[in-house]
Formats: C-alpha cells, sequence, structure tokens
C-alpha cells in the first residue's frame, strides 16, 4: 500500500477500498498560549480518530517555530471527511480558536491515489 499505508494504524490498510483522502498544513498558536491550547488540541485529536473513515490523525508542535502546529490527516473517503467537518468536536474547536489565538490555518487536501515507500 505504500507510504501512506505504512504510516497508518494497524488494520486501517486492508479497510482502503479508494484512494485516501490526505490533508497536510498548518495553523499556528501563540507559544504562550501553548499550555492552554493542549487540552483542546488532544480532544480534537481523540475525538477525530474514533471517527468512522478516520485512518489517521495528528498535530505536532514544530522544532524550529514555536507555535507552528503541523497538522496531518488521512481519510477512507470523502463521506468521512464530510461527516468529520460537520462534527460537533470540530465545531468546539473552532470556537475555541479566538480564545486560544488560533490562527493561519493553512491546510492542502490530496487525494493520494498513488504512493509508494520512500
Amino acid at each position: 500500500m505504500g507510504a501512506i499505508a505504512g504510516h497508518l494504524p494497524t488494520g486501517a490498510q486492508t479497510r482502503l477500498m479508494s484512494a485516501p483522502l490526505v490533508i497536510v498544513g498548518t495553523v499556528r498558536v501563540p507559544p504562550e498560549q501553548l499550555d492552554a491550547a493542549r487540552p483542546a488540541m488532544r480532544a480534537m485529536i481523540e475525538a477525530s480518530r474514533a471517527e468512522p473513515g478516520c485512518l489517521a490523525y495528528s498535530y505536532a508542535e514544530d522544532v524550529l517555530e514555536p507555535g507552528l502546529i503541523r497538522v496531518s490527516e488521512v481519510w477512507e473517503s470523502r463521506a468521512a471527511l464530510e461527516a468529520h467537518f460537520a462534527s460537533p468536536h470540530i465545531a468546539a474547536w473552532r470556537q475555541a480558536w479566538p480564545t486560544l489565538g488560533i490562527s493561519d490555518r493553512q491546510l492542502t487536501l490530496y487525494s493520494a491515489d498513488s504512493f509508494e515507500p520512500v
């Protein structure tokens, strides 16, 4: 299944019937707000990973740029992604952005119709 499948949770590779959708990008959190933002980020990650069709979901702080959060998601289908966008936890997450100072959302959606190990 290639590089993407190699990073998916156990069992996710066998569920792929069509090309998965991959979201990669960043959001910014003021460095002084990182501790306050972590519980909201954790709740978002845990709820997203529990959704049907979520194959992978993670946030990671950039080592060189404090407050730059790297986002990566893998979704089984467009329907799963649309359900995610309509979920209560994503609404709560976005509602928390002004309080936490989250800004500069830069996410790109890719269709992974071809992939291989690198």
